[in-house]
């Protein structure tokens, strides 16, 4: 785990960073982001001593840096920035064995053994692209080799500064989904500094969104987009970006929370009385601990004319329903599946939440349609 604690940076008069404090837990994606000046990079750099800070501690595995070797602290530490930095005179294979060789903890074949899996790993060939130089390598290719070199060293924690902002859009795309994937393989403790909102929101687990030095909120992905801490992180993220990605809009945000519900005690009359003064055409039947038992329709009332039934006796007791945390394309391929209007959305403890219908749904789109319309407009 990495945890800055109350670290600040001054240069002169200037404060770059203001008593900031961060834990990121170990095998995390943690993207920095924020406007130019913001403090991103600068945070970056005090993690392997490139920088000081003058005031306050980085603890690495609950060890504080300010007590190790930057040179032994760096070798442990991957490195990737936006020009790569490979080194020019010497071919791939000697820039992603150098700092392994320094080290000595392996030998030469255990480490060129090393060198062709991770280079298949991210999808180049080790016998057409080790024996190149650089400048040989295309933009998309040699940021591989950065990251290759990175995890080269068995470094468990990479530091990544913009590595793709110069790159074309498409091969930025590629290498972003590459960067994911292979997070997913190897788990290791990435730290990516960028400007781009779009390229945190596809690769963090947490996102640290900085202004003037400070941390204005350091969350989930989905935390950020549902609650921002304030009209800063809201307008930095853009107010219409969670329906951009309705894999978070959730049926709590979306459901009537206060549908009409009735005892399975009721007669069939009474539930047909509660549905004309109400204006609904369902009912949803609950106990009196409020755990949701079924649903009853007009239909349903109809076919069993005014008999003195109960509404136990008719109601469909395995309906189909959502859950409150469901999102919003797993809500609407229910629906369409099933071929229905509404939906009842309950607890993982099965506790009545909400109802979801075709126009409740088209009135919230609508709504949030003519919000983005009108600040446009704006």
């Amino acid at each position: 785990m990495i945890e800055i604690r109350n670290v600040s940076k001054k240069v002169g008069d200037t404060v770059i960073l203001d008593d900031i404090s961060l834990k990121i837990e170990s095998g995390s994606f943690v993207v920095l982001i924020g406007p130019s000046g913001c403090g991103k990079t600068t945070t970056l750099k005090l993690l392997n001593k490139l920088i000081k800070p003058t005031s306050g501690e980085i603890y690495i595995n609950d060890k504080p840096i300010s007590k190790e070797n930057p040179i032994k602290l760096r070798r442990k530490i991957g490195y990737v920035i936006q020009s790569v930095g490979l080194f020019p005179h010497l071919n791939i294979r000697e820039n992603i064995e150098l700092i392994p060789k320094l080290k000595k903890d392996s030998n030469e074949e255990e480490i060129d053994a090393k060198t062709i899996e991770l280079m298949k790993m991210v999808g180049l060939n080790p016998d057409e692209f080790l024996d190149k130089y650089p400048s040989e390598l295309s933009g998309g290719q040699q940021q591989r080799i950065g990251l290759v070199r990175a995890i080269a060293t068995d470094a468990e924690i990479i530091l990544m500064d913009e590595p793709f902002s110069a790159l074309d859009p498409i091969t930025r795309t590629q290498l972003q989904e590459w960067l994911y994937a292979l997070q997913e393989d190897l788990k290791k403790t990435i730290i990516f500094v960028t400007h781009d909102m779009d390229e945190a929101l596809k690769l963090a687990d947490k996102i640290c969104i900085m202004k003037d030095g400070n941390i204005e909120q350091f969350d989930t992905v989905e935390n950020l987009l549902r609650n921002p801490a304030n009209d800063f992180v809201k307008n930095f993220i853009g107010s219409d970006r969670l329906w951009n990605a309705p894999e978070y809009i959730k049926a709590e945000d979306i459901m009537i929370k206060n549908p009409i519900t009735v005892k399975s005690s009721r007669t069939v009359i009474q539930g047909m009385e509660i549905m004309r003064t109400n204006k609904v055409d369902s009912l949803l039947i609950v106990d009196k601990e409020n755990k949701f038992l079924g649903i009853v329709t007009i239909k349903e009332l109809r076919q069993n004319g005014i008999q003195n039934h109960y509404l136990s006796e008719i109601m469909n007791k395995e309906p189909v329903f959502v859950y409150d945390d469901n999102n919003l394309v797993e809500i609407l391929e229910v629906m369409n599946n099933e071929g229905i209007g509404h939906v009842p959305v309950v607890t993982r403890y099965k506790k009545m939440a909400g109802l979801i219908t075709r126009s409740s749904l088209l009135s919230v789109l609508s709504e949030q349609f003519l919000e983005m319309e009108v600040s446009i407009l704006g």
